[in-house]
This record gives C-alpha cells, sequence and structure tokens, in this order.
C-alpha cells in the first residue's frame, strides 16, 4: 500500500496513529477516554482489519482490562478510603516519617513498595499505597513527585523482574529457566534498578515538576482522619498485608505441591488478587471500622463515596486496554517483534529488544515478556552457553521500557497525580525507561560473573 510493504505501512499507520491521539488529547483538549475510542478506530480502519472485528476488537480489550483491573481498582479504593478515614494511612505515615525522617521518606516509600509488590500485581499495589503517597505528602510538605515516582519504581521494578509476577514466571516456562536462581537474580537487579529510577529520578525531576494532586483525592485519600485515636501501626499492617500474605500463600503451594491437591485447590481462589483484596476490604470493615467507632451507615457512605473520583479513571484504563488491543489484532506487535529478531545480536540483549519494542507497539508489560519470550526462545537454542535465568530477566526489563499512550499504567498514573499527559512523559514514561535500561545493565553486568 502506497508502495510500502504491509509490515512497514503497519508500522507507519501505528506511529501515526499513537502521534494523532496525542494531539487530540493535548492540542484539542479532547477527553482521554473519547480519544482512545477514537484512536482505535482509525487503526482498526486504516490498517486493513474487517470492520466487522474492529468493534469486537476493542470491547475484547476493554473488557479485558476492565475484568481484572477495574474489580482490582474498586477493591483497592474501597480500602484506602477505609483506611484514610479510619487514620491507617496516618499511623503509617507518621511511623515512616520518625523511622526515615523528612529528607529520607522517599527512600522509605520506595522500600515499602519494593517489599509489598513483590507478590502484588502492580495495580494492586498502587491502590493499596497510593494513599500513603498523598498522606506523606500532606504531612510532610514534601512534593507529590518527589514521593510517588520512588513508590512506583519499586512497584514496577518487581513487577517486570521477579517472579511470582504473571510476565517472569510464564517467560521462565517458556527459557526453560530455573525459579530460585530467577529470583535472586531477579531481586539482585531490581534493587538497584529502583534506587536509580525512584528517589534518585524522583528527586530530580521533583524540581521540575513538583506535581498537583487532584484535591477531590485528596479529599477523600488524605484527609484528616475523624476517629480520635488512631488504629495501631500493626492493626494497619496486618490489614493491609492481608492480601500480601494470601498471594504469597497461594504462590507457595503452587510451587510445593502437586496439581489437584486439596490445599492448592483453595489456595489458588483464597490467593487470587480479587479474593485476597475482598477479604483485607472486608477485615478493614472491622479494623478501620466498628473497632474505631465507625458506623454500618457511615461505612456504606464511605465506600459509596470512594468509588466516584475513579470512575473516570476505570473508563480511561478501559480504552487504553481497547486501543491495547487493536494495536495487537492489527498485527503491529507481530511485525515489529519479528524485525528485531533478524539483527545479530547477542541474545540477552535481542531477548530485551524484543519485549522492548512489543511493549512500545502494544503498552503491555506482561504481553511484551510472553510474546518477547516466545519469539526469541527458537534463537536461543541456536546458540549454547546462554544463561536462561538471565534471558528471562532482560526480557522482563525490556517489557518497562517507554510506557506511553496505550498503556493503562500511563493513564492510571496520569488520573491520579493530576498530570498532563506531557508532564506525565517526563516522570512516568522516563522513570519506566530508566528502570528498562538500567536493568539492562546490570543484567548484562551481571552475566559477566554468573
Amino acid at each position: 500500500m502506497f508502495g510500502m510493504s504491509q509490515e512497514t505501512y503497519l508500522l507507519v499507520d501505528a506511529v501515526v496513529t499513537i502521534i494523532g491521539l496525542i494531539v487530540l488529547i493535548t492540542r484539542f483538549k479532547l477527553h482521554p477516554f473519547i480519544a482512545l475510542i477514537i484512536a482505535a478506530g482509525f487503526l482498526g480502519l486504516t490498517s486493513g482489519m474487517p470492520v466487522d472485528k474492529i468493534i469486537k476488537a476493542f470491547q475484547d480489550g476493554f473488557g479485558g482490562v476492565l475484568g481484572f483491573v477495574g474489580i482490582i481498582l474498586a477493591l483497592g479504593t474501597m480500602l484506602g478510603k477505609m483506611m484514610a478515614e479510619s487514620g491507617g494511612a496516618d499511623q503509617i505515615a507518621q511511623t515512616l516519617i520518625r523511622s526515615f525522617g523528612k529528607e529520607r521518606v522517599q527512600w522509605a516509600m520506595m522500600f515499602a513498595a519494593f517489599l509489598v509488590g513483590i507478590p502484588l500485581f502492580f495495580e494492586i499495589g498502587f491502590v493499596l499505597l497510593i494513599p500513603l503517597v498523598f498522606i506523606v505528602a500532606r504531612r510532610t510538605g514534601v512534593s507529590l513527585i518527589k514521593i510517588g515516582i520512588p513508590l512506583l519504581a519499586g512497584l514496577s521494578a518487581v513487577h517486570g523482574l521477579v517472579p511470582p509476577h504473571p510476565g517472569p514466571l510464564l517467560a521462565i516456562g517458556v527459557f526453560g529457566a530455573d525459579i530460585g536462581k530467577t529470583i535472586l537474580y531477579g531481586l539482585i537487579v531490581a534493587l538497584p534498578t529502583a534506587i536509580i529510577a525512584g528517589p534518585i529520578y524522583g528527586t530530580f525531576i521533583a524540581k521540575y515538576i513538583p506535581g498537583n494532586p487532584s484535591q477531590e483525592l485528596v479529599d477523600q485519600l488524605a484527609r484528616e482522619p475523624q476517629a480520635a485515636q488512631l488504629p495501631s501501626f500493626s492493626v494497619t499492617l496486618v490489614t493491609v498485608l492481608l492480601p500480601v500474605f494470601l498471594m504469597l500463600l497461594k504462590t507457595f503451594a503452587d510451587v510445593a505441591l502437586p496439581d489437584g491437591h486439596f490445599f492448592r485447590i483453595w489456595m489458588d481462589m483464597i490467593g487470587h488478587p480479587i479474593t485476597a483484596l475482598l477479604l483485607a476490604l472486608l477485615l478493614s470493615l472491622y479494623t478501620f471500622g466498628y473497632k474505631q467507632g465507625i458506623g454500618s451507615k457511615q461505612i456504606l457512605k464511605l465506600l459509596d463515596a470512594s468509588l466516584a473520583p475513579t470512575a473516570a479513571i476505570i473508563l480511561i484504563i478501559g480504552a487504553g486496554g481497547g486501543f491495547k488491543q487493536m494495536l495487537v489484532t492489527s498485527g503491529v506487535g507481530d511485525v515489529i517483534g519479528h524485525m528485531a529478531v533478524n539483527a545479530q545480536i547477542s541474545p540477552i540483549l535481542l531477548a530485551w529488544l524484543v519485549a522492548a519494542v512489543i511493549r512500545i507497539a502494544t503498552g503491555s508489560a506482561t504481553v511484551a515478556t510472553i510474546t518477547g519470550a516466545g519469539i526469541v526462545v527458537p534463537v536461543v537454542g541456536m546458540i549454547p552457553g546462554v544463561n536462561r535465568e538471565l534471558l528471562v530477566l532482560a526480557t522482563g526489563a525490556g517489557s518497562l521500557i517507554l510506557s506511553h499512550v496505550n498503556d493503562a499504567g500511563f493513564w492510571l498514573v496520569k488520573q491520579y497525580f493530576n498530570m498532563t499527559v506531557a508532564e506525565t512523559f517526563k516522570t512516568w514514561t522516563a522513570m519506566e525507561t530508566i528502570l528498562s535500561v538500567v536493568g539492562l545493565i546490570f543484567i548484562l553486568l551481571l552475566s559477566l560473573v554468573v
């Protein structure tokens, strides 16, 4: 078409669509939800997809994201609301500030996110910890970005590099890597990478973009608690970390017990992110509600009120999922991935590059990891002696790069931190890219000694 091969045309079409999407939002001030739908439809029509499959692909992508993320956001927001109203978030914030000091509170946020995020999906960790960002920023007067970027870096680093996150776990299966070694190497790489992309970069960029949080979200997540006495630090920690414990228990059961084992079957349900968050929310109704003297009617009002500010966020994330699915269905991801395989480079660098270009094209870190591993594994078989655990990490690091408008996480961060698209590129997108590139450097250094 237009004298170009089909592959070249698809690449040009995707680039034009993404640029058009950015222009619609930034220049014409069109709501991101509407702009994403328009961009997805344009890409579907211009890429040659059958007309009857365009809407279906968008619906599948929209529903696929919200079928999980939508539920997680709703439950996590309710839990966050209870933690904020009872003073639980304030208790954790005060403890962190006392322990680390105002000058180093961003380090506390990064380490907390790194530890909590190991067994959690990024979205779950985000909704559990985001109240802390608002309340610590309010109490210390420290920039929202200086506190928030370290938290995001801690969560994102373990999401891309450390099993049992789905991407690394599935890549382990594809490459035939050892899960124990992958976890060990992943932690070795992820921690210094998160430090550089989090507290160090966050402190730098906060000088230029301090952050201006939505007053509606501040009122909800960082308001002064109504309770006269705050819940204890231990009670707050147990309530918030219950989902972490249940998901860790599920992971242990999956590794230690055979398929069909009674305990494993039940833990697969109880330790599922949705069930785990629901149980934590139910526990919070007692620890953050009744125990703090908040009555049933007031709790119902709080839970109702908590969902209103997230409605637009959920719709935008869903539309981002629909746009991502259109990129996948149109074949853009496959074209980019196979082009990268033809390059004559190191297997570790190739794994990173393939995952990176698929991530840029599709917006999904998990899809990039799984697809990238599937594309690279035949090449690995031709080159003996390649460290398969490091290939898993390289694929995971590549999957983190350049989160932009086709990534639901981009819109999640943009809306919660009340930033413009340009500010989100300079903070979140830059932080993700630093994670990816620095992670690759540490993986290449590690390859010299293992």
